[in-house]
């Protein structure tokens, strides 16, 4: 009998448990594609910067739009490809919107120091860069998930169906 009793809690972890390690594979993915849009990022602002010779906050929007380019490829086709993939024109402005506010965060943190603070050495812009693409990452992993690249209902309702199907029969009490 304590067997029994004890094995009914195991089941429900084990749905917690693979909820959990869908979710890492996510974030593993999507930190996967972001470090790349990192280096993307950061070669392309280092790049123009000293190859045009343009302000420090205006090579990083150029660099900025270039990583959110190559950054909805690999989330579309590598860590959200199993989401829904229906209404691409609204998923493509949803993105682009949340990208743009990404842009600001990210441009927010180097403006503030660049030009708040007077931190504009070659290593200070990639330092503070950096800073805002990791603050900006945190809103975007965040709205992506949420509102760009959803999840399709049906893997919800069958997720949900299997996990019932997993527990334990239990006795059924009779209402009067």
């Amino acid at each position: 009998m304590g067997s029994a009793s004890s094995g009914s809690h195991a089941r429900p972890r084990s749905a917690v448990r693979r909820r959990f390690d869908l979710l890492f594979r996510e974030i593993a993915k999507f930190g996967a594609v972001g470090g790349a849009g990192l280096l993307v990022n950061l070669l392309v602002f280092n790049l123009v910067r000293h190859v045009t010779g343009l302000q420090v906050v205006r090579a990083s929007v150029i660099a900025t739009v270039v990583a959110i380019v190559f950054n909805y490829i690999g989330f579309r086709y590598f860590t959200y490809r199993d989401r829904d993939k229906g209404g691409r024109t609204k998923e493509l402005t949803l993105f682009l919107l949340f990208s743009v506010v990404g842009l600001v965060i990210e441009n927010g943190v180097l403006y503030a120091a660049t030009y708040g603070f007077g931190w504009d050495s070659p290593l200070q812009s990639n330092v503070f860069k950096f800073l805002g693409i990791g603050v900006a990452t945190l809103f975007r992993f965040w709205s992506y998930r949420t509102w760009v690249f959803r999840a399709l209902p049906a893997r919800e309702a069958v997720a949900s169906a299997e996990s019932f199907l997993d527990a334990e029969p239990r006795p059924r009490v009779k209402v009067n």
